[in-house]
């Protein structure tokens, strides 16, 4: 589950400022459990019980299902998410001034990728799913949203500075995800990032996420397979390269040639990772954010 700081995530900050409604967290991360076994656990009254499941059902964290029992229907409570990222506003840096360019994600220049894999537009999957070879299909300019295992995919942009202007910062921004067959949070993936051939480093994305449908999923879109990923922004600055906030490499923007004529972005799982869990990117039209992979320079 990806937040936001507004007012439509409020019912997860709401449901999780209990220390009561946290204890059920911990108890259903372990087993899927009834009102009565909660109760016991939690040494409440059901009635009290049953109040604090309702909040976290609204609040997305947990869904309850009937199921057959000794005397008639139950209602067994089951976690549904392992994972909260809260994105904070962006700061703004009003000492620089800056270029903006952005990339739709079907826009690549070269690719090489192996199943599980496939793209689609606003509307529809462009040809069968697994299949590399539609990778090459004109109507790749459509699509909104691709995935695949293992290998890369690489876009080109070009480089607006100025000869008198002075790069002083670089973010690249995206939302991502690893790449499931269907769908699982849990499923690390080693995902390396590299600009102009200069390897900006390798970070480890945690799962692929279908608990809730992407904010913008088109709703053609099947429900049981990737539907939103992290928005992540890759930051180059004069002391050191980060993915949102962490620290990514030692790659500098004084190691970068300011007088390229384009930035050339390779996102790759390489066949010898320790996780091969594959890519998803998401474009405007699918996920949590409507965008595409964008660029921006801050300079002076």
């Amino acid at each position: 589950m990806q937040l936001e700081i507004d007012k439509s995530s409020l019912p997860v900050y709401e449901a999780l400022a209990s220390e009561v409604r946290i204890q059920i967290i911990h108890l259903l991360s372990k087993n899927k459990m009834n009102i009565k076994d909660l109760s016991a656990a939690l040494g409440i009254s059901s009635p009290i019980v049953t109040k604090h499941i309702e909040k976290l059902e609204r609040a997305g964290i947990i869904r309850t299902e009937k199921i057959p029992g000794k005397s008639g229907l139950q209602r067994i409570s089951i976690l549904k998410i392992d994972h909260i990222e809260i994105n904070f506003p962006k700061k703004i840096f009003h000492s620089f001034a800056t270029y903006e360019t952005s990339v739709p994600v079907g826009h690549y220049t070269d690719y090489q990728v192996l199943p599980t894999c496939g793209l689609a537009t606003i509307k529809d999957f462009i040809g069968p799913v697994d299949d590399a070879k539609y990778f090459m299909d004109p109507k790749r300019m459509d699509a909104r949203i691709l995935w695949f295992t293992q290998g890369f995919i690489e876009y080109k942009t070009p480089n607006f500075l100025k000869e008198e202007d002075e790069l002083q910062q670089l973010d690249i921004s995206f939302e991502i995800s690893s790449e499931f067959p269907f769908s699982n949070e849990v499923w690390p993936s080693d995902i390396t990032f590299t600009l102009n051939d200069i390897e900006l480093g390798t970070w480890i994305s945690p799962g692929d996420f279908a608990d809730t449908r992407g904010k913008f999923t088109p709703d053609w879109w099947p429900s049981n397979i990737n539907q939103y990923g992290l928005l992540k922004t890759i930051r180059i600055t004069s002391h050191g390269t980060y993915m949102g906030g962490d620290p990514l490499s030692d790659v500098t923007i004084h190691d970068l040639d300011k007088r390229t004529d384009g930035w050339k972005l390779r996102i790759e799982v390489k066949e010898n990772a320790e996780h091969v869990g594959g890519v998803t990117l998401f474009g405007r039209g699918f996920g949590n954010h409507d965008q595409d992979i964008n660029f921006k320079l801050y300079y002076i």
